[in-house]
């Protein structure tokens, strides 16, 4: 058994464990973690990185990851769209998959795990990736049930574990000359197109 969160955008090392390990089961029973790609994601601007966070209603109680709301009150929708179209519109393969993205954050869904489900099989049609997605049905005891929990492995902040299992294989960005990991994967599908699939896999470590 290993158990996944389910984030937002994630970055390629998140789609290499997808396509890795097709049994994977993503945590929609989880208690919802702040500050963690669960609801945000990293994109590169002309003026360095920007952290995309989706707000989300707060119940003053723990809740788990499939009865957490989004929040429109907060106009994020526009923030999101109008940074990602400034960050990439100029990308060489932006114009192929814009619209379908577009369409995904603007059908406003009402729950987080609703949105970032339908972005992860979107971006994994994007690349090719024939894995379909599995989510845990009931809240894993992990005292109970052991199993490989990497629901800490794909962090914001830098973590030792990440680069033991994935690295990510440089490829051409829209702005500066160093490269930048560790980004949404919307960074390297819209930079690379066909060949971010292969890309990912050719990061992947035995």
């Amino acid at each position: 058994m290993r158990l996944l969160d389910i984030q937002y955008l994630p970055p390629s090392a998140y789609f290499a464990l997808l396509w890795q390990y097709p049994d994977i089961q993503l945590d929609r029973h989880e208690y919802f973690v702040k500050q963690t790609y669960r609801n945000r994601c990293r994109i590169l601007t002309a003026n360095g990185i920007d952290t995309l966070t989706v707000p989300v209603q707060h119940t003053g109680r723990k809740i788990p990851m499939h009865e957490v709301r989004i929040d429109y009150r907060q106009k994020w929708l526009q923030r999101h769209w109008r940074a990602i179209t400034s960050a990439y519109g100029k990308a060489p393969f932006f114009e192929y998959y814009a619209d379908e993205l577009q369409r995904i954050f603007y059908s406003r869904p009402v729950f987080l795990i609703d949105l970032t489900t339908a972005l992860l099989t979107q971006c994994l049609d994007f690349l090719d990736f024939d894995r379909p997605l599995h989510f845990t049905d009931a809240y894993y005891d992990l005292h109970e049930q052991p199993a490989n929990d990497w629901r800490s492995l794909i962090l914001p902040k830098s973590n030792p574990a990440y680069p033991k299992t994935y690295k990510q294989v440089p490829y051409q960005q829209v702005f500066g000359s160093i490269f930048v990991d560790n980004l949404s994967v919307l960074d390297l599908i819209f930079c690379t197109g066909p060949q971010a699939g292969a890309l990912i896999k050719a990061g992947i470590r035995a």
